[in-house]
């Protein structure tokens, strides 16, 4: 595989990654056994990446969606002894709904980044402090010499701005 197909193919795997991993993780029921079902899916689409029909960011996730699907399908009946696993049909039936809803969740994805470049740099950093993992209010309104209600309240008022412009934002794009 020549250098430009290996790049398309890291490209497109890199930005459908978070939508598959949803996909993925809606359809087993731990965190471990999503992350073990996806690792099979990124090794199946490069070994069979020489075979995809496609050139579409689109047609990239729907085929790796269905690889997903497949792939979940034979975890499952490797899985078969335990006692708390899906059907078949439930299975297809949930990686229809979820499958069917990827779209959105990238596109309010994308919409929230949009939203987010639109902030001040100080709204920006705060929003992005705030949501940084582990991070506690008290200690970040200190580090901004202002008091935990007042922080509180900032953020209040930037979700509710960002929740409007997410909205419009994919209203342009079409969506609900």
């Amino acid at each position: 595989m020549d250098d430009s197909r290996h790049e398309y193919f890291l490209r497109r795997f890199t930005s459908s990654e978070p939508a598959l991993r949803i996909f993925v993780r809606s359809l087993v029921p731990t965190v471990g056994d999503a992350d073990d079902v996806l690792q099979e899916v990124a090794i199946t689409l490069w070994k069979k990446f020489g075979e995809f029909p496609g050139e579409t960011e689109e047609e990239f996730r729907a085929w790796s969606f269905t690889v997903a699907k497949f792939k979940v399908l034979s975890w499952r009946r490797d899985q078969g002894r335990e006692r708390l696993v899906f059907g078949d049909d439930t299975i297809s039936l949930l990686a229809q709904e979820s499958e069917a809803r990827s779209g959105k969740l990238s596109a309010q994805r994308e919409a929230l980044k949009t939203c987010l470049a639109k902030l001040s740099p100080e709204q920006r950093s705060l929003v992005e402090s705030a949501y940084d993992g582990g991070t506690k209010i008290e200690k970040l309104a200190r580090s901004l010499e202002r008091t935990a209600m007042s922080v509180y309240k900032q953020l209040h008022r930037l979700r509710i701005a960002l929740a409007k412009c997410a909205r419009v934002e994919l209203q342009k794009e079409g969506w609900q």
